[in-house]
């Protein structure tokens, strides 16, 4: 917590904004399931038909995109692993060090954004939110902690937004892992995945029925998010094992199912060609390409933290580095190309502007800035 902060006299009359997401929440999940929560936000107010992420379709670019309004390419965290544009330096979505380092993140997010202007921000979680991005953080923040419970986190929440005025955070932001957790580790449609989503579902009527019993809950505006939907792999297909295919020594390869990023430690333009060439030669399911052959879309040449050769799995289907150092290939994944159906995620808004039961088409990662401020 930052001492002794308060809100800035020219921003106590502005409204409050609570950035809600659910990591892996596909977009058809509430026609799938049973989510009387996000039910009650669709009827109250804006339900968008779904949520286009940006390339890659992973948790750290797409979250940190939503916080900036930028893609990937621009703000700099182009995936969970990423290795620094000088040197060998390599940022890790688990390692702490890196996450709080500011110097990653190569744009400022809506919270350095509210601080700068003298209003308060507060975080339980959201990708840059432990960083000192510029040199500030927000007023309140948490170092991620898995063990902490949902209804934890919002009941914090829900605190932090019953301060006084002057001290009342006018931006919060909330993030729930449960429902990409389970979806990973037991698939689409499971058991698992189908009580993490009823969990999580349960927690936002909690965050509803507390934001509604504030004095001033008629001036919070609530904005629900997902960074990527969730797919199973395809069983006829075996993974292509990249080693068994080329020498990867001099390389650094991120596995991620859906892809596998290779970094050269030299950069040697004929070398990196040659690969991909040995690579689409043994493959029919799934593209290496350079920065320079990627979708236009996913501007992987605008920004040198991209891999020097991207293998890209066709939907359902998967790539490893090594059997030796085998990735995980777990029954529901992302990280196939963000086109593909089932990386969509959702976004719902409601609040004091916000028409009841109003209806959007596809919302884009990068819309959700604008909005914000």
């Amino acid at each position: 917590v930052n001492a002794n902060r308060v809100n800035a006299d020219r921003q106590l009359d502005k409204p409050y904004l609570v950035l809600a997401s659910i990591d892996g929440f596909r977009w058809d999940y509430p026609e799938l399931h049973e989510t009387p929560a996000l039910d009650r936000i669709a009827t109250r107010g804006l339900k968008a038909a779904a949520m286009q992420p940006a390339f890659p379709a992973l948790t750290f670019p797409n979250h940190f995109s939503i916080a900036t309004g930028l893609l990937p390419a621009q703000h700099g965290l182009v995936a969970n692993e990423v290795r620094h544009e000088v040197g060998q330096r390599w940022y890790h979505y688990k390692d702490r060090a890196a996450v709080q380092d500011g110097s990653w993140y190569q744009a400022e997010p809506i919270w350095v954004t509210a601080e700068r202007a003298g209003m308060l921000t507060a975080a339980y979680y959201f990708v840059g939110t432990e960083a000192d991005v510029a040199g500030i953080r927000p007023t309140h923040w948490r170092a991620f902690d898995a063990n902490v419970s949902g209804d934890d986190r919002v009941n914090q929440v829900l605190e932090w937004l019953a301060e006084p005025a002057a001290t009342r955070p006018h931006l919060v932001t909330l993030y729930f892992e449960d429902v990409d957790e389970e979806t990973h580790q037991y698939g689409p449609g499971s058991a698992q995945s189908r009580a993490a989503i009823q969990r999580v579902d349960r927690q936002l009527g909690l965050l509803l029925d507390g934001l509604q019993a504030l004095p001033h809950g008629d001036r919070v505006y609530l904005l629900l998010v997902s960074d990527h939907g969730m797919a199973g792999y395809r069983p006829d297909r075996e993974p292509l094992v990249l080693d068994q295919v080329v020498d990867l020594a001099g390389v650094r390869a991120v596995d991620g199912g859906p892809y596998s990023y290779l970094y050269f430690e030299v950069e040697d333009r004929a070398a990196i060609e040659a690969m991909r060439d040995a690579i689409n030669d043994a493959w029919s399911c799934g593209t290496a390409m350079t920065a320079a052959e990627a979708p236009a879309a996913w501007q992987a040449a605008a920004n040198p933290r991209f891999p020097d050769l991207f293998v890209q799995a066709d939907p359902g289907c998967a790539v490893i580095s090594s059997s030796s150092r085998r990735y995980k290939i777990t029954p529901g994944d992302h990280g196939w190309a963000p086109e593909t159906p089932e990386m969509k995620g959702v976004f719902y808004a409601m609040g004091p502007g916000i028409p009841a039961g109003s209806r959007t088409g596809v919302v884009h990662v990068t819309e959700v800035f604008p909005l914000m401020l």
